[in-house]
């Protein structure tokens, strides 16, 4: 039926999906024939969603294996061997960081372009609703107006135009035409259940869609929260974090490789929809339609004829003739049957009304209006749809192996970091050259241990002339720069000390410095003086 439309033509993704193989559960090829009612095609769906759980199992498996071979091979390290270099982890996480910025944006536009197609396909659906409803309507309210009032109508004109046979015949008549828009009515076809089944799928088609979506960004976000963490962690490299960011990784790894599965075997199902669509939709309205109304309305082909015009040509020619009828009676009978003139003006305005309503009808079934909205859901569903949900995949797909990635990564890092803290612990704390010496806490009684500097500076100082009681009580304190470097170095940093404030002159030095150094007050000699006893 596909290859017969001239308007619709499948896009080739779809094709391609819909000769995906499609088996049981016990391994059985079946039809690929869209029949979402049938248990072995359900089975064949649950089949290709199957694809993200063994997904997931390899990706357990690679990262189980990868995580014994690290633990192994960082036994084997020898204490002499230098700190591994982070160039290579440095390279890795960049390239998993863009990435994961690279399937991000590929997630942002499947998901997009999946909205829209869903959204074409509602939008689609509530204007053929609203227009089968409008065709319910239409029928209803002639059927009502020419079985109730033109009836009543003619059953009183019969009382009062009782003793003129003409007129009765005349009225005769005219009941033959009423029941022949009856009949002609009723043969018009039922789309109450049609209307009830369109309106039903699309709120529940938009109330998937909109969890659909809103799961996906969340996951969309959640993936780029990971990324931002994982730099952070190799940054600051604290346990904590690297520890939330593993766990956040496999929750998004496991998310991931379910939404693969999820897209694909929806992909696969929408695809041969696309692919024989209108089948589908003839085997499901056969209970309320005929198959010429729904290849009529499915093809809209000028070679078709329009099922329901004979049926609206001849009501419409009743009404036209009832229409004269009254105009004859009004002109005629009225003079001599006053009293028949209310009922003859009622039953012109019902023929009015249901003549009305026969012109809508007539709008309403033609098939350009349903054909219209039928092609948009069709290309919303089988292009923005399917393609959207192609590039969802391919986002899932990209995202599980850069988290795989990413948790390698981790899992280097972590080993890296506990190789820091046992270098670390193997330096000795007496080494003046250790890093850690300047993080331990100040010691009032280490304070006087003395360089050699120190040394010569008090050598130096015995050649001062001795303090003056004045200067005695006036002890100032000791700089702040020297309070910092205690608290946070653990011992005065007498480099960081101006010279003239050490207590002794420089190695070389002029006059005019000498003179300054001997001028030293008795406080400053005595705050010094005690520091640089050997």
């Amino acid at each position: 039926m596909a290859s017969a439309r001239l308007d619709y033509v499948a896009p080739w993704w779809t094709y391609w999906l819909h000769n995906f193989p499609h088996f049981t559960f016990y391994f059985q090829p079946i039809d690929n024939t869209f029949n979402p009612e049938e248990a072995n095609y359900q089975q064949s769906l649950i089949c290709m969603a199957c694809i993200g759980a063994v997904g997931l199992g390899l990706s357990l498996l690679l990262l189980t294996i990868y995580l014994v071979c690290l633990c192994c091979c960082y036994k084997n390290i020898d204490e002499d061997t230098k700190r591994p270099e982070t160039c290579c982890i440095t390279w890795a996480a960049v390239i998993t960081g863009l990435l994961m910025c690279s399937a991000v944006g590929v997630g942002f536009y499947g998901n997009s372009q999946t909205n829209d197609g869903v959204y074409q396909l509602t939008y689609s659906l509530y204007n053929a609703n609203h227009t089968l409803g409008g065709i319910n309507n239409l029928v209803a309210g002639s059927l009502g107006n020419v079985e109730s009032g033109l009836k009543q109508n003619l059953q009183r004109l019969d009382e009062i135009f009782a003793t003129r046979p003409d007129y009765l015949q005349t009225l005769r008549i005219m009941q033959m035409s009423v029941n022949s828009v009856i009949r002609e009515l009723m043969v018009l076809p039922d789309v109450s259940k049609a209307n009830v089944d369109l309106s039903a799928v699309a709120d529940q088609t938009a109330f998937i869609e909109y969890y659909r979506w809103l799961t996906y960004l969340l996951l969309l976000i959640l993936d780029l929260v990971i990324c931002l963490a994982m730099c952070l962690g190799m940054a600051k490299q604290p346990r904590w974090l690297l520890i939330t960011t593993m766990m956040f990784v496999a929750l998004s790894l496991i998310l991931s490789w379910a939404s693969l599965g999820a897209g694909t075997a929806t992909a696969v199902g929408t695809s041969d929809f696309c692919v024989s669509p209108d089948k589908f939709i003839v085997n499901q309205t056969k209970d309320f339609l005929s198959a010429d109304v729904a290849h009529y309305y499915l093809f809209c082909s000028p070679n078709l004829p329009n099922p329901f015009q004979q049926s609206l040509t001849a009501c419409q020619r009743s009404l036209t003739t009832m229409q004269t009828q009254i105009q004859n009676f009004l002109q005629f009978s009225v003079p001599f049957f006053p009293t028949a003139e209310r009922d003859l003006l009622g039953i012109q305005r019902l023929l009015n009304s249901t003549e009305f309503s026969v012109h809508q009808l007539t709008a309403l079934l033609d098939c350009r209006g349903l054909h219209k909205d039928y092609l948009d859901s069709l290309m919303g569903v089988c292009y923005d749809g399917v393609e959207g949900l192609l590039y969802l995949s391919l986002f899932s797909l990209l995202a599980a192996c850069a988290l795989s990635t990413m948790m390698c990564i981790i899992f280097r890092v972590w080993t890296l970091m506990g190789s820091r803290d046992k270098e670390y612990d193997d330096i000795d704390e007496e080494d003046p050259f250790n890093p850690q010496a300047r993080r331990i806490s100040y010691n009032p009684r280490r304070s006087n241990i003395h360089s050699f500097y120190s040394y010569t500076s008090s050598l130096g100082s015995q050649a001062s002339p001795p303090p003056t009681s004045q200067s005695a009580s006036n002890v100032a304190p000791p700089p702040e720069y020297m309070n910092q470097s205690m608290l946070f170095g653990g011992s005065p940093r007498y480099e960081n000390v101006p010279l003239i404030g050490r207590g002794s002159p420089p190695p070389s030095y002029s006059p005019s410095m000498r003179t300054t150094y001997l001028s030293m007050t008795d406080a400053q000699i005595r705050h010094f003086g005690t520091d640089f006893q050997v």
